[in-house]
């Protein structure tokens, strides 16, 4: 209750006072901020992926202004040789105006992420969002089969089934690769599951079902459960390193990143950044006001 009550006036508090929130979790402002974080956190053994902060626009007139800011974005991140790729969301670009604005702008951006050969990760948003985001992977994949990828959400009833459909475009060669996360946004229970151990369970349904099928994973979780569960998969079905990795968000939980990479695993850091942090902030912490208990835990506590 009382993380609800807070979450509900953050709309309301100076800017200064929601980043002593969000510092923690963003960047910056800037590309810039981003590859000085990105050279530390390569420096430390892990990965990073890049994501510009922004969703939902109003008009298709910025869709444009957010694809060329990515296209300059790859440009800045290769030239200082980040080890990283990038993560966009599908409703900056106009899917929810016009689904084919939304296409070309994001081919536009693998494209150019395909020239480094490096690699986009199309967001996965709330379930209206959700039969678009998979066509709109479908559909890049097949011209950009190792330059593209996709977010789950196990949470959703859904997902199990709609990994086995997207098989078709698995190989040995080029895997699917997908972020599997548990899922942020506020669903019925019509659609998904509510209760933790349940979304848990569920979660490594996925995860198994990944890894058996060699469907590279990004097993994107905080859970210490989660992560104990996902070695004992790996271990028990003899998963390659190079078949897998860990993900997390910046500034989260820096201890249990720090002993998944002393164990050797591949590990890759959400890094989101941008004018719109605020709004960014305000919007995860009113979908979520659970986040508020860990944000206040994590500035006593480290780790």
């Amino acid at each position: 209750m009382i993380s609800k009550i807070i979450a509900s006036m953050m709309p309301l508090c100076p800017e200064f006072l929601v980043w002593k929130f969000s510092k923690r979790y963003i960047a910056g402002k800037q590309i810039d901020d981003v590859i000085k974080v990105g050279k530390v956190l390569n420096l430390q053994g892990a990965k990073i992926t890049i994501d510009l902060l922004g969703e939902f626009i109003d008009e298709l007139s910025q869709a444009e202004e957010y694809k060329n800011q990515y296209l300059e974005i790859i440009e800045k991140t290769e030239s200082a040789g980040i080890d990283g790729n990038y993560s966009l969301k599908p409703t900056m670009f106009g899917l929810l105006l016009d689904k084919e604005v939304c296409y070309n702008h994001v081919r536009d951006i693998v494209a150019k992420a395909a020239e480094y050969n490096n690699f986009v990760r199309i967001d996965m948003e709330d379930s209206s969002c959700t039969d678009m985001e998979i066509e709109l992977f479908r559909r890049t994949k097949k011209e950009f089969p190792k330059n593209v990828g996709l977010v789950l959400q196990a949470y959703l009833k859904r997902t199990l089934k709609d990994v086995e459909e997207l098989k078709d475009l698995n190989s040995d060669d080029v895997p699917l690769n997908f972020r599997l996360c548990k899922g942020i946004y506020v669903e019925s229970t019509e659609i998904a599951y509510k209760e933790h151990d349940e979304i848990n369970r569920h979660y490594i349904q996925d995860l198994e079902y990944m890894l058996s099928n060699k469907i590279y994973p990004g097993i994107a979780t905080h859970d210490k459960v989660l992560v104990e569960k996902a070695f004992e998969l790996i271990d028990e079905l003899i998963v390659s390193k190079n078949m897998y990795e860990f993900q997390m968000l910046y500034g989260v939980t820096p201890a249990l990143r720090k002993k998944i990479i002393d164990a050797g695993h591949n590990i890759r850091i959400y890094v989101p950044f941008g004018e719109k942090w605020f709004n960014y902030s305000v919007r995860r912490l009113k979908e979520n006001p659970g986040i508020i208990f860990h944000i206040i835990k994590s500035m006593f506590l480290k780790g």
